[in-house]
């Protein structure tokens, strides 16, 4: 069975369905006997699911925010 650090250090593939099978069942295994686990594994669900329901940035925006980096980087490099 895993320990509590080991699944958090493997949970984005848990979640993601990338561990190979033995690894699969060795997390699930730990979630059925780890109640902390689980709830922090469901919190990155909650999570994921957060940053997938974002709008995406507009690219105007983020040419913008290059263009004022840039920008301010000119200036700072100004003796």
């Amino acid at each position: 069975m895993l320990t509590c650090k080991e699944l958090v250090a493997r949970s984005s593939d848990y979640l993601d369905g990338e561990l190979p099978l033995g690894e699969k069942l060795l997390a699930r295994q730990h979630l059925l006997f780890c109640k902390s686990c689980r709830r922090f594994i469901k919190q990155m669900r909650l999570t994921q699911a957060t940053i997938k329901a974002l709008p995406e940035a507009p690219v105007d925006d983020i040419d913008e925010i290059v263009q004022r980096m840039t920008d301010a980087q000119r200036t700072q490099d100004k003796p």
